[in-house]
């Protein structure tokens, strides 16, 4: 492959969402230069991470929570009051009145296709460029790796397998039978929405849990810190919102009455025509919708990054964002910082964290 420029500078931030965005400012923060000292390379063709990719139905009054910035203000960015302003595009202009009044100049569009390791130094490919670091801040997040596991007579199915990514609105299924998988916040909203307008069956792999009251700092902070336990250890991470529960809003009291919770356990295979149990019991459908998460996105880092014998990442540092085994690669919005309650901390303590190991001086200091 030809490329027509080289760039070289000392650490390279793969992502602008919420993570990269905060590493970016703490490193500017303590007095590195965006160019000579770090860039930050981003795959989508303009600001907002991937929050520019969100359904048009997800709302400021649906989202789970927009959590703030370093050094700027959300709230100040949009008129908070209208509460049915897509999140879609109130995020993607925050983000971008962010990158400039903090000065983040963002490489973009710029896919990284591999990060492989060369001497002592990183070289980051995309298709025009290559890029090289002497130290790695990834914070591609997971909306590019969209889960669905495998099962039995998939490829059989007649009907549509959409995934929560795919969603635009629910008047798409009108007239169809959809069979919504999954028990997470996103599954909840969808299955609110496409149940008012055709009929749904809802299928989870374990019982859901709801949450009675407010889910406060602390209560997310405790969520945080049962994910941090198992990256720490190497294990896979498992989803912060899969250990908080579902929240009992009005929607789910809604929900409720109308019937639509009357829960099913996971199918045994899937048909032509529909889904099967193991007791025999089928349900046709003609679509099914996959609400079974996001993996992090980390193919682009096979090539230098350790993976431990149970298939997860050995972290370290103090959140959990150093590579133990090459600390010069900080992963951000991976495990606890896969919110966007984490993403910020991790982005701040990454960046300190990888001046130490490159030995790169504050200035002044």
């Amino acid at each position: 492959m030809v490329h027509t420029i080289r760039y070289k500078t000392k650490i390279a931030i793969i992502g602008a969402g919420q993570a990269g965005l905060s590493a970016a400012y703490h490193l500017k923060k303590l007095g590195l230069e965006i160019g000579a000292d770090f860039i930050i390379l981003d795959e989508a063709p303009q600001a907002g991470g991937a929050w520019q990719y969100r359904w048009p139905s997800l709302t400021l009054s649906t989202v789970n929570r927009i959590h703030d910035l370093p050094g700027m203000s959300f709230e100040k960015t949009i008129d908070t009051h209208e509460k049915e302003v897509q999140a879609s595009i109130a995020v993607p202009h925050y983000y971008d009145l962010y990158e400039k009044q903090m000065g983040i100049n963002v490489y973009r569009p710029v896919k990284v296709n591999n990060v492989y390791l060369h001497g002592e130094r990183f070289y980051i490919d995309s298709a025009r460029t290559l890029f090289s670091a002497s130290g790695i801040i990834n914070a591609t997040g997971t909306w590019e790796n969209p889960y669905i596991p495998e099962y039995p007579g998939a490829a059989v199915f007649k009907g549509e397998q959409l995934h929560t990514k795919d969603f635009k609105t629910a008047d798409d299924f009108k007239g169809k039978h959809v069979i919504v998988v999954g028990a997470g916040i996103s599954a909840i909203q969808l299955l609110n929405q496409i149940s008012k307008v055709t009929t749904t069956t809802w299928v989870t792999r374990r019982p859901p849990e709801f949450r009675e009251g407010p889910f406060d700092d602390m209560a997310g902070h405790n969520a945080v810190a049962m994910v941090e336990e198992r990256v720490r250890k190497g294990l896979l991470p498992l989803s912060v919102v899969s250990v908080t529960g579902l929240p009992v809003s009005a929607e789910v009291v809604s929900m409720r009455e109308r019937g639509v919770l009357q829960r099913f356990p996971m199918f045994s295979e899937i048909t032509g025509n529909g889904v099967k149990w193991a007791d025999g019991t089928e349900q046709q459908a003609d679509v099914i919708l996959w609400n079974t998460g996001f993996k992090s996105a980390l193919d682009h880092l096979k090539p230098i990054l350790p993976r431990e014998e149970a298939g997860g990442i050995l972290m370290g540092g103090r959140l959990a964002t150093m590579v133990v085994k090459d600390p010069r690669i900080h992963l951000v919005g991976y495990g606890p910082s896969a919110s966007t309650i984490g993403a910020n901390r991790a982005g701040a303590a990454a960046a300190r964290e990888l001046m130490n190991t490159l030995g790169i001086p504050a200035p002044g200091k």
